[in-house]
């Protein structure tokens, strides 16, 4: 128990230098996010247009009205909306890794991903109506984890870390499986499939962001209130529980939050990937192994890698889109192949 103790508390942290550069990547990135486009505004005009927005006596909106509605109706619910599907996936892909104590974990490692992309194919395949989506997505991943609980969960408690697991990658082909079935009953809507399973950030007001936000608050929430047990759990679930850590219970607490906030994030976004890969372990390098100081940093720089990821997006090919699914692989598929050669170094 004492080399447990002692195991934890030697985990490295990270000093205010670093919460300070992550706080400013994540203003950099929205600053980014709101000015970059066709339209050019500058930052004094849209500090302006906010104080006008507020309210504040004797400030008026330097903007045209359609300067206005470009930057009040499309980039900032845009930007707002890819650093909460960012934050969401960053601390559900640590929390993910802590909780299973393995380096390669994501947040889909559940089935969320197998689960929602049937729930979103179906939705197109037999109702053929856009609002349906996110639900059906949602309601898709929230089976498809709930089977795969309920299948770990047969095994036995002493090994539920490790059948859960097993169970997500057997619910995850069954449903994979599925989808396919349906896209070929119904080839014609396999382009508005695929457009949504390649993740998108709508430009649909805020409407998204108010559906998504409570998910992210409340998930992100209770998983940096049980962000301490998590280094605790990292030392093994033995060790854990000697240490007074009620091990099964934080465990669903943790895995619930982080699979419901993931759900609701692929709801509105479609399937991002290696959001969860990326942000953990750079933060990792940079110095960061405790959880404590892991959680709270993927939240605030997960949210700043999305928005600038879809900048790249929405302006490499300008005027075409490039799905943000392909530019987050872009990066991630060589980043995963680093974490795989020094995923020891965390394990």
């Amino acid at each position: 128990m004492e080399a447990a103790a002692v195991h934890v508390a030697r985990r490295r942290r990270v000093g205010p230098v670093w919460a300070l550069a992550s706080l400013l990547f994540l203003v950099g990135a929205l600053l980014a996010g709101v000015l970059v486009g066709p339209a050019h505004l500058s930052v004094p005009d849209v500090v302006q247009s906010l104080l006008a927005r507020a309210h504040v006596p004797g400030v008026t909106s330097p903007l045209s009205p359609v300067e206005d509605a470009i930057l009040w109706d499309i980039r900032l619910p845009r930007v707002v909306l890819g650093a909460l599907v960012g934050a969401m996936l960053a601390v559900a892909g640590a929390t993910y890794q802590g909780v299973f104590r393995n380096p390669l974990a994501d947040p889909y490692l559940l089935g969320v991903a197998a689960g929602a992309g049937l729930g979103a194919t179906i939705a197109v395949a037999y109702v053929s109506t856009q609002n349906l989506i996110p639900p059906a997505a949602f309601a898709g991943a929230a089976v498809a984890v709930g089977l795969t609980y309920a299948l770990g969960r047969s095994a036995g408690r002493e090994r539920m870390g490790t059948t859960l697991v097993l169970a997500g990658v057997t619910i995850a082909s069954f449903f994979t499986a599925v989808q396919t079935f349906v896209q070929q009953q119904h080839a014609d809507t396999l382009q508005q499939v695929y457009s949504w399973i390649l993740g998108r950030l709508p430009s649909s007001g805020w409407t998204d962001v108010v559906l998504l936000l409570p998910y992210v608050a409340i998930a992100s929430l209770l998983i940096l209130l049980h962000r301490r047990q998590l280094d605790v759990l990292s030392v093994g679930d033995e060790e854990a529980a000697t240490l007074g850590i009620n091990v099964p219970r934080v465990r669903l607490a943790l895995v619930v939050a982080a699979t419901l906030g993931t759900a609701a994030a692929v709801s509105v976004a479609g399937l991002i990937g290696f959001v969860g890969i990326i942000v953990p372990h750079a933060i990792r390098l940079a110095g960061a192994s405790a959880y404590r100081v892991l959680i709270p940093l993927s939240l605030v720089i997960g949210a700043g890698f999305l928005v600038l990821a879809d900048v790249v997006a929405r302006t490499a090919l300008s005027p075409a889109e490039i799905p943000i699914g392909v530019v987050t692989a872009f990066f991630g598929a060589p980043f995963f192949a680093v974490v795989m050669r020094t995923s020891r170094r965390f394990g």
